[in-house]
């Protein structure tokens, strides 16, 4: 049954159209108002760059589908009227098979975007030349396409991180280089790619598709849709005993992943032994897994 979803993404066509469907939300409010001025079509250019730039020739991508996926930029501070920090929340979801509804794959907040900007410049890709705007939507870009990837083919977004490794090596040795470094927050775009690529994860990477076909089955089989979800656990609580799982990469998954891990397993026979598990892959979210064992 599974073939079923790799058929849908294998439709020959002679397009390659752009892969995102990005909604970009701009909020302006903690830095004075000259400076809000000079970003009054920030956020319609970075929603322009996202959707109409094509970061890949994947035939995944060639059927006309994109990814919905959402950036919310929450401007910081601003300096010397064309220097900004930022946080952004990135977040993109996946269709469900079978269905209207959508799984949340990412859900990533990044508080170090630096950069400057000139409302008379525009937005031009150079993959060799780093750029702190183009960099950054870039590295979000692969990012956002290489989870999508890994959930309907195994390692699928493989490339795409890769690529995105690049731009932080790239980031890391410009004069932007606050966020593209390890820092000792929770999270850090280096940490994440690094994970990414690590052959450490390589079993938790693999069994990313096995749960969303897990997810994509529920509605169809639920004790198959629950056995494949609990795959996943299941391979982390074996790699938690040979490493330590409090990584960007799980973090990151668990940040947009458990609230649906909960409401798929909640009726699972065996819930007890996998919210327990769940507990220490997972300590951020055990005030929600213990909600889960007492209902």
């Amino acid at each position: 049954m599974k073939t079923l979803f790799v058929i849908l993404f294998l439709i020959p066509t002679l397009i390659f159209p752009q892969e995102l469907n990005c909604t970009v939300n701009l909020s302006t409010g903690n830095i004075p108002i000259s400076a809000r001025d000079k970003l009054k079509d920030f956020a319609q250019k970075v929603q322009d760059y996202m959707n109409k730039t094509q970061f890949t020739n994947d035939p995944a991508y060639q059927n006309g589908a994109k990814i919905d996926c959402s950036m919310n930029i929450f401007v910081i501070s601003a300096s010397n009227d064309i220097n900004y920090t930022a946080q952004v929340v990135v977040t993109s979801l996946r269709p469900i098979y079978k269905s209207q509804d959508n799984s949340l794959v990412l859900s990533i907040n990044d508080n170090a975007w630096s950069f400057n900007y000139d409302p008379s410049q525009g937005f031009y890709r150079n993959q060799t030349v780093f750029d702190p705007i183009t960099g950054f939507l870039d590295f979000y870009a692969y990012i956002i396409i290489g989870f999508d990837l890994d959930t309907w083919n195994k390692l699928g977004g493989s490339a795409y991180f890769s690529k995105a490794s690049d731009i932080v090596s790239l980031g890391a040795v410009s004069s932007f280089s606050n966020g593209w470094t390890k820092g000792s927050g929770s999270y850090s775009r280096r940490g994440l790619v690094d994970d990414l690529l690590n052959d450490k994860f390589r079993p938790f990477r693999e069994s990313i598709y096995d749960y969303y076909y897990g997810i994509d089955v529920y509605s169809l089989n639920k004790q198959e849709g629950q056995n494949d979800i609990v795959k996943l656990v299941n391979v982390l609580t074996d790699l938690r005993t040979k490493m330590d799982l409090n990584t960007v990469l799980i973090k990151v998954f668990f940040d947009a992943k458990a609230g649906e891990i909960i409401d798929k397993l909640k009726t699972y026979s065996q819930k007890q032994e996998v919210f327990t598990a769940l507990k220490k892959i997972d300590p951020s979210h055990a005030g929600k897994y213990d909600e889960a064992l007492a209902n």
